[in-house]
Protein backbone atom coordinates (compact mmCIF):
# COMPACT_ATOMS: atom_id res chain seq x y z
CA UNK A 1 0.00 0.00 0.00
CA UNK A 2 2.71 2.50 0.99
CA UNK A 3 5.58 0.56 -0.54
CA UNK A 4 6.54 2.94 -3.37
CA UNK A 5 6.48 6.07 -1.19
CA UNK A 6 8.49 4.32 1.52
CA UNK A 7 11.12 3.08 -0.95
CA UNK A 8 11.45 6.54 -2.50
CA UNK A 9 11.95 8.13 0.90
CA UNK A 10 14.48 5.50 2.00
CA UNK A 11 16.44 5.75 -1.26
CA UNK A 12 16.99 9.46 -0.70
CA UNK A 13 18.44 9.10 2.79
CA UNK A 14 21.98 8.78 4.10
CA UNK A 15 23.40 8.74 7.63
CA UNK A 16 23.57 12.53 7.84
CA UNK A 17 19.92 12.97 6.84
CA UNK A 18 18.15 9.97 8.33
CA UNK A 19 18.19 7.65 11.31
CA UNK A 20 16.30 4.79 12.87
CA UNK A 21 16.11 3.25 16.30
CA UNK A 22 18.32 0.22 16.89
CA UNK A 23 15.20 -1.83 17.63
CA UNK A 24 14.04 -1.19 14.06
CA UNK A 25 16.82 -3.45 12.77
CA UNK A 26 15.39 -6.37 14.75
CA UNK A 27 11.88 -5.52 13.56
CA UNK A 28 12.98 -5.60 9.91
CA UNK A 29 14.76 -8.91 10.41
CA UNK A 30 11.78 -10.41 12.23
CA UNK A 31 9.27 -9.26 9.63
CA UNK A 32 11.27 -10.45 6.64
CA UNK A 33 12.06 -13.88 8.09
CA UNK A 34 8.45 -14.61 9.09
CA UNK A 35 6.65 -13.50 5.93
CA UNK A 36 4.08 -16.06 4.76
CA UNK A 37 4.88 -18.63 2.10
CA UNK A 38 7.13 -17.73 -0.82
CA UNK A 39 7.58 -14.15 0.42
CA UNK A 40 9.64 -15.31 3.43
CA UNK A 41 13.35 -14.75 3.05
CA UNK A 42 16.30 -16.44 4.71
CA UNK A 43 18.21 -15.06 7.66
CA UNK A 44 21.17 -14.35 5.35
CA UNK A 45 18.99 -12.37 2.94
CA UNK A 46 17.39 -10.43 5.81
CA UNK A 47 20.85 -9.47 7.03
CA UNK A 48 21.53 -7.93 3.60
CA UNK A 49 18.51 -5.69 4.14
CA UNK A 50 19.74 -4.81 7.64
CA UNK A 51 23.18 -3.98 6.22
CA UNK A 52 21.55 -1.70 3.64
CA UNK A 53 19.64 0.11 6.37
CA UNK A 54 22.84 0.58 8.36
CA UNK A 55 24.54 2.04 5.27
CA UNK A 56 21.73 4.57 4.69
CA UNK A 57 20.71 5.52 8.22
CA UNK A 58 22.37 6.42 11.47
CA UNK A 59 21.30 3.83 14.04
CA UNK A 60 20.25 5.42 17.34
CA UNK A 61 20.35 3.41 20.56
CA UNK A 62 19.34 4.45 24.03
CA UNK A 63 21.32 3.54 27.14
CA UNK A 64 19.65 1.21 29.60
CA UNK A 65 18.95 4.12 31.94
CA UNK A 66 17.55 6.30 29.15
CA UNK A 67 15.35 3.42 28.01
CA UNK A 68 13.94 2.88 31.50
CA UNK A 69 13.40 6.62 32.07
CA UNK A 70 11.56 6.96 28.76
CA UNK A 71 9.36 3.95 29.52
CA UNK A 72 8.46 5.46 32.88
CA UNK A 73 7.67 8.80 31.21
CA UNK A 74 5.41 7.16 28.63
CA UNK A 75 3.73 4.87 31.18
CA UNK A 76 2.80 7.93 33.23
CA UNK A 77 1.14 9.34 30.10
CA UNK A 78 -0.92 6.23 29.48
CA UNK A 79 1.04 4.76 26.58
CA UNK A 80 0.26 1.02 26.66
CA UNK A 81 0.56 -2.07 24.49
CA UNK A 82 2.38 -1.96 21.19
CA UNK A 83 2.32 1.85 21.16
CA UNK A 84 5.30 1.72 23.54
CA UNK A 85 7.51 0.55 20.66
CA UNK A 86 6.68 3.63 18.62
CA UNK A 87 7.11 5.79 21.72
CA UNK A 88 10.60 4.39 22.20
CA UNK A 89 11.39 5.11 18.55
CA UNK A 90 10.15 8.64 19.13
CA UNK A 91 12.60 8.87 22.02
CA UNK A 92 15.39 7.79 19.62
CA UNK A 93 14.26 10.53 17.23
CA UNK A 94 14.45 13.09 20.04
CA UNK A 95 17.93 11.85 20.97
CA UNK A 96 19.08 12.27 17.36
CA UNK A 97 17.63 15.76 17.04
CA UNK A 98 15.38 14.63 14.19
CA UNK A 99 13.16 17.28 12.63
CA UNK A 100 10.51 14.79 11.51
CA UNK A 101 9.35 11.21 11.99
CA UNK A 102 8.18 9.34 8.91
CA UNK A 103 5.63 6.66 9.72
CA UNK A 104 2.42 5.21 8.35
CA UNK A 105 1.19 4.96 11.95
CA UNK A 106 1.20 8.60 13.01
CA UNK A 107 -1.47 8.08 15.69
CA UNK A 108 1.01 6.31 17.98
CA UNK A 109 3.56 9.09 17.58
CA UNK A 110 1.06 11.87 18.19
CA UNK A 111 0.50 10.43 21.67
CA UNK A 112 4.11 10.83 22.73
CA UNK A 113 5.72 13.82 21.02
CA UNK A 114 4.55 17.34 20.23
Amino acid sequence: MHRDASIALFAGLHPTSGCCGAHSLAEVYSTLTRMPGKRRISAEQAMLFVANIRERLEVIALTGDAYAEAMEFFAERGIVGGAIYDAMLAQCALKSGAEAIHSWNSQHYSQCVP
